[in-house]
């Protein structure tokens, strides 16, 4: 099931892609459809969490995530592309996941018309989204935020049961204890880097904690 705010992600091929990528424009189009293509073919179904739907809820949540911190036009682009190759590396390596993102990132975009320039501010935005994360510019915090906007949102306990069960199947955590008791102390780590999400996720998030801490207590 996706998530609320996902979105369709069927996109029309660039036309004449020849003559706009002669001219370094960047086809975001046509590499949103390319990845979202090997993401649904390549990515096996026990990966609950590191998913389709979750790409698409990254996409999602950076474009409103950037409206709000008055991001636009090829800085816009570039956030939205490294929200749809962030995790693409589960196809590759999952046990280095953003390298292999950017090794995707590095090998494909440059047929799509992105340039040197742009797959370097890429790579850089994905590998910033590794835990712990480490945000060096507005675009890298604007997606390490969309990666982690669940945290404050409504939908908290279900996604996080998608991600209990993908770390359950890979043998990473064995019970629900194990798993709260990660969770507490990701939750007491994190911190949201842009203004907009540390007003609209940052007080649900300190709920969530709260009561995954409630729970740890009555769970010896």
């Amino acid at each position: 099931m996706a998530f609320p705010h996902a979105v369709d992600p069927g996109f029309p091929l660039c036309m004449d892609c020849h003559t706009l990528h002669s001219r370094n424009y960047m086809d975001h189009q046509a590499a949103r459809a390319f990845i979202l293509a090997e993401l649904h073919a390549g990515l096996p179904r026990w990966r609950t969490y590191h998913s389709l739907e979750h790409t698409l809820d990254v996409y999602a949540s950076a474009i409103t995530i950037a409206e709000e911190e008055g991001i636009k036009g090829d800085d816009l682009v570039l956030l939205k592309t490294a929200a749809l190759y962030h995790d693409s590396g589960f196809l590759l390596d999952p046990s280095d996941h953003e390298a292999a993102s950017c090794r995707l990132v590095q090998q494909h975009l440059p047929r799509f018309g992105y340039t040197a320039d742009h797959v370097d501010r890429i790579c850089n935005m994905i590998l910033s989204t590794k835990v712990p994360q480490r945000a060096m510019d507005p675009l890298s915090g604007v997606l390490c935020d969309a990666d982690l906007d669940y945290l404050g949102r409504e939908d908290f306990f279900m996604v996080g049961d998608r991600l209990y069960h993908e770390m359950r199947t890979t043998g990473a955590l064995h019970n629900r204890w194990e798993w709260n008791r990660l969770q507490e102390g990701f939750l007491s780590a994190h911190t949201y880097y842009t203004r907009s999400s540390r007003l609209h996720r940052e007080p649900k998030k300190q709920k969530h904690l709260a009561w995954i801490r409630h729970w740890l207590i009555d769970n010896p």
